[in-house]
C-alpha cells in the first residue's frame, strides 16, 4: 500500500514538473485556444455553447495595494497558431463581477487582444461595462480602455495623455455585448453592437508586436462570456 501510495505521488509530481510552463490548450468554437493566466469552463447558455474566463489569481496573483503591476496583463484565451498583422476581430460578451471579487474596485473587465508575440506582449482594448450608466460622469468616461503590455497601462495612460485613450459607451454588465475591432498599421477602430460608426479611435497604437494572435481577454474579479468569435485577415 505504501509502495503505490509512493508511485503515486511520484507520478503526479513528474506530471506537474513536465506541464509546468505549457499552456492548456481549449477546444471551442472549431478552434483551439491556449489558456494564459486564466481558468474556463465550456457552459451553455440558450443552448448554445458559450466560453466562460477568469483569471488564474494562483497562475498571475493580484496585489491591490501595487494595482499598477497587477492589471493590464496578459490574462487570456489566445488562438492557437494565429498571426496576423492587420484583421478584424469580433465576438460577442457578456461580463459579470464576481461574488467576493478580490478587487474592491472590480468593474467587469472584459475586452480582446491583438498582436499577442510569443512572450505574449500585445495591444488590447476592454470595456469596464460597470462604468456605463452610473450618476458619475467622469467614471463614465472610463468605460473603454486601450493599452498595451508591456508598457502602456491604463494608469499610465490616464497621466501621459487623459482622454485620448479611453471614451464612454452605452453597454451594462449582464448583457451581451458585441464587440467589433479593426486594426490596421498603427490605427484600430471598437465598434460596439453593430453600429454604423465607431464608438472609440486609437490614432496611434503604441505597442511593437507588429503582429500576432487574438485573445479573449479578462481581468480581476471578472466572469466573463464569450461565443461567436470571428476572425478576418486583412
Amino acid at each position: 500500500m505504501i509502495s503505490r501510495k509512493k508511485k503515486l505521488i511520484s507520478a503526479i509530481l513528474l506530471s506537474l514538473v513536465f506541464t509546468t510552463g505549457y499552456a492548456q490548450k481549449v477546444k471551442w468554437e472549431n478552434r483551439t485556444l491556449e489558456l494564459i493566466n486564466t481558468k474556463h469552463q465550456l457552459v451553455k447558455i440558450n443552448g448554445k455553447s458559450v466560453l466562460k474566463l477568469e483569471r488564474d489569481l494562483i497562475a498571475l496573483p493580484f496585489d491591490e495595494k501595487n494595482l499598477e503591476s497587477s492589471v493590464d496583463q496578459p490574462t487570456f484565451a489566445k488562438l492557437f497558431d494565429t498571426d496576423l498583422k492587420n484583421g478584424i476581430v469580433e465576438v460577442k460578451m457578456m461580463s459579470k463581477i464576481m461574488e467576493n471579487s478580490p478587487f474592491k474596485e472590480a468593474r467587469g473587465f472584459i475586452g480582446i487582444g491583438f498582436r499577442i508575440d510569443n512572450t505574449n506582449h500585445f495591444e488590447g482594448i476592454y470595456l469596464r461595462p460597470a462604468n456605463s450608466r452610473v450618476e458619475d460622469q467622469l467614471r463614465r468616461n472610463h468605460t473603454v480602455q486601450y493599452f498595451t503590455y508591456p508598457g502602456y497601462s491604463f494608469s499610465k495612460l490616464r497621466k501621459e495623455a487623459p482622454g485620448v485613450y479611453e471614451t464612454y459607451a452605452d453597454i451594462g454588465l449582464s448583457e451581451w455585448i458585441d464587440v467589433k475591432i479593426v486594426f490596421r498599421d498603427k490605427k484600430a477602430l471598437l465598434y460596439i453592437n453593430n453600429q454604423q460608426h465607431p464608438s472609440f479611435i486609437v490614432n496611434k497604437l503604441l505597442g511593437n508586436t507588429g503582429s500576432g494572435s487574438i485573445g479573449l481577454w479578462v481581468d480581476v474579479g471578472t466572469v466573463g462570456y464569450f461565443k461567436d468569435l470571428k476572425v478576418i485577415r486583412l
